[in-house]
């Protein structure tokens, strides 16, 4: 029997692709287990989402791109989260190991390989990211959401198979949306998040203008954990620290998002035909992907833009205006984009890039 053990982590982005890989791979009658870090999102997504999973925590350090002493200190937690995963994946003896990224992988894609397990990675984003560059190199694959990220790979290695998003994403309940909100279909919804931590500029932007925007918008307000601000209590306005199951019900009433640019939550909009203004990480905050990732989806006709560092009253306004001047226009690019890959032709994908029998470390 074919099993598989999956990683990835940090942000539910990481996690995102594995969530819906792994109830195929049951279905399929192939076991699977996931590894990740002791306290991260990845432990809370899984074990709630996924309970019949096995879990298997190590220990983790952060991949930092500026100097600081905490490198120093990560550095023996990466070395130690090595042996830690290595003695899972000796134990446990898997197939294949599927990494979706974030600097919990990366031990686990280094044990992984030390053992001859074959490893494939995949890359949401534009640009690839810190984990996956260092992975890369111990990967027999990777594959990409974006088309333009293929220039930025070995030829040899990457594979462009498009976004993957969930079954239920369209199977959200219109009648529960309205009941989880008290709203109704008299007026348009705008759904606001700032991705699985929250925004607190998103979060400003938002109360600062609520009067104006409540005019023409009810708004469902993802806050993020602990940024609920309970003494705004407004008709048409309703707050939520984080869902989970709930989403897909509360997209079901959505007409427009304001959102952060994960690669991720974008494709999840894309696919549901909802325009978007997209505010992405800066770069004081990031790399830069987000940035790359609304800039492509602008261009394609699916959204507008607006830095985070240029973001005031004023042209965030402006550009809601813009996006519902331009709706029919919008939602007409929308409905010409169609997926590559289901998660049945991913999972096929990737048990064939992996079918070559190797020797393992006993």
């Amino acid at each position: 029997m074919t099993k598989i053990a999956f990683t990835g982590g940090g942000t539910a982005g990481h996690v995102s692709v594995n969530l819906s890989l792994i109830p195929i791979a049951q279905e399929r009658g192939y076991e699977a287990f996931y590894v990740g870090s002791k306290n991260g999102i990845e432990r809370e997504m899984i074990e709630s989402q996924l309970p019949g999973i096995q879990y298997f925590p190590i220990s983790s350090g952060k991949l930092r791109r500026y100097i600081s002493v905490e490198n120093i200190k990560d550095v023996f937690k990466v070395l130690k989260g090595v042996l830690d995963a290595r003695k899972v994946l000796k134990k446990q003896k898997p197939d294949l190991l599927f990494s979706k990224g974030g600097f919990v992988s990366v031990p686990v894609v280094i044990a992984a390989r030390s053992l001859n397990i074959p490893v494939v990675i995949h890359e949401s984003d534009i640009t690839p990211g810190l984990a996956n560059k260092i992975s890369l190199k111990f990967a027999k694959k990777i594959y990409t959401t974006f088309e333009d990220t293929l220039k930025y790979l070995p030829k040899e290695k990457a594979d462009f198979v498009g976004a993957t998003v969930r079954d239920d994403l369209k199977e959200g309940n219109r009648t529960n949306g309205f009941q989880l909100t008290g709203f109704n279909d008299d007026k348009k919804v705008l759904l606001v998040m700032g991705g699985s931590l929250g925004s607190k500029k998103i979060n400003e932007l938002i109360r600062q203008n609520l009067d104006t925007l409540l005019k023409e918008y009810q708004i469902i307000h993802l806050t993020g954990r602990g940024l609920l601000d309970e003494t705004i209590q407004r008709e048409g306005y309703k707050q939520f620290e984080f869902v989970t199951d709930e989403l897909t019900d509360l997209l079901a009433i959505t007409d427009t998002v304001v959102s952060r640019a994960g690669a991720n939550a974008i494709y999840e909009f894309l696919t549901l035909n909802i325009p978007m203004l997209l505010i992405p990480l800066g770069l004081d905050q990031s790399r830069g992907d987000q940035i790359d990732n609304a800039k492509n989806f602008q261009n394609k006709g699916y959204a507008e833009t607006l830095p985070e560092d240029q973001a005031n009253t004023t042209n965030f306004i402006e550009s809601l205006h813009k996006i519902e001047s331009n709706r029919s226009d919008i939602e007409k690019q929308m409905h010409e984009y169609h997926q590559l890959f289901t998660k049945e032709d991913l999972l096929d994908k990737i048990l064939k890039d992996t079918n070559q029998k190797e020797t393992r470390e006993s």
